[in-house]
């Protein structure tokens, strides 16, 4: 059993961490619910631009509409956009993301290269040793589709170039408070998911005007930046989410562990008083007994 003044000391830090915890646990719950409603307000949109990607994906000789839609015979290079956030003291989210991240791409042939937005997947795939092309670790806390843009420019000119074959998308995506799942999407090229290939997920078939032509130039473009801007809002809100969990847990944890360490702080002092009792009792009984000889 260590001394009074010890666990004393060390109540004392345990509840300046909690506070500190506490803060973070405050500040994370007011970003998590303006990066939740940022990303709620674009999922409608982001979903019914895919399914008219995906019908048009769909139709007969639609390669042959735009190169984004066309797949290569050989893939000699891969790209990944790796999706993360700019701080720590997030859980296990960053565990998990960069987990299936290279679990999935570990049993791939080709090489692989990244392009990392966030500070912290960044410094990640640096320490893993992994090859990045580009980094965005300078994106706003609330970041605006114009943000994306020169990220979807570099993705699509790269592959129109030839310098890489296929891309993949990786982000955490938001379930809710307490859930949020790592994702995999393969960006491009522009194929048909998980609708229908007759249509979108209730079986219509699509008539365009003008021409899936026009609206292939037009739209994909917009499309494939849409598509990373959604996933950069899903994940801020899922760091949030996961911040303030971690936090709040953080917390309880602070307090439970101040509480048992009050406890042993109380019964060290009261050994403490019972030990000078002896001394005081055992001295005066010392003299007693010298007096009376």
């Amino acid at each position: 059993m260590g001394s009074a003044r010890e666990y004393q000391k060390r109540i004392k830090s345990v509840k300046t961490i909690t506070q500190v915890t506490r803060a973070m646990q405050a500040v994370s719950t007011s970003r998590v619910r303006f990066a939740v409603d940022r990303m709620m307000a674009t999922r409608p949109y982001t979903h019914y631009a895919q399914q008219v990607m995906n019908n048009i994906a769909s139709q007969k000789g639609s390669s042959m509409l735009h190169p984004l839609l066309e797949s290569r015979d050989e893939i000699k290079m891969t790209l990944v956009i790796l999706v993360s956030g700019n701080n720590g003291l997030a859980g296990s989210f960053y565990a998990n993301l960069l987990g299936l991240t290279y679990d999935y791409f570990s049993f791939f042939r080709t090489p692989i290269r990244y392009i990392s937005i966030g500070k912290k997947g960044t410094d990640l795939l640096y320490r893993a040793r992994k090859l990045i092309v580009n980094e965005f670790d300078d994106l706003p806390e609330a970041p605006e589709y114009q943000d994306s843009e020169p990220i979807g420019q570099i993705v699509m000119d790269t592959y129109l170039n030839g310098e890489f074959d296929e891309v993949y998308l990786v982000y955490m995506d938001y379930i809710n408070m307490v859930k949020q799942e790592p994702k995999i999407e393969k960006l491009l090229p522009l194929g048909v998911s998980e609708y229908s290939h007759d249509g979108d997920e209730s079986g219509a078939i699509y008539t365009f005007e003008p021409d899936p032509q026009t609206i292939l130039n037009t739209m994909l473009p917009e499309f494939i930046t849409l598509q990373i801007h959604q996933a950069i809002l899903e994940s801020h809100a899922s760091e949030y989410a996961a911040r303030m969990v971690a936090m709040k847990n953080a917390t309880e944890n602070g307090e439970e562990l101040s509480g048992e360490l009050q406890i042993k702080y109380n019964n060290a002092r009261q050994q403490a008083v019972t030990n000078e009792m002896l001394d005081i009792v055992g001295g005066a009984e010392a003299m007693s007994a010298k007096q009376g000889k």
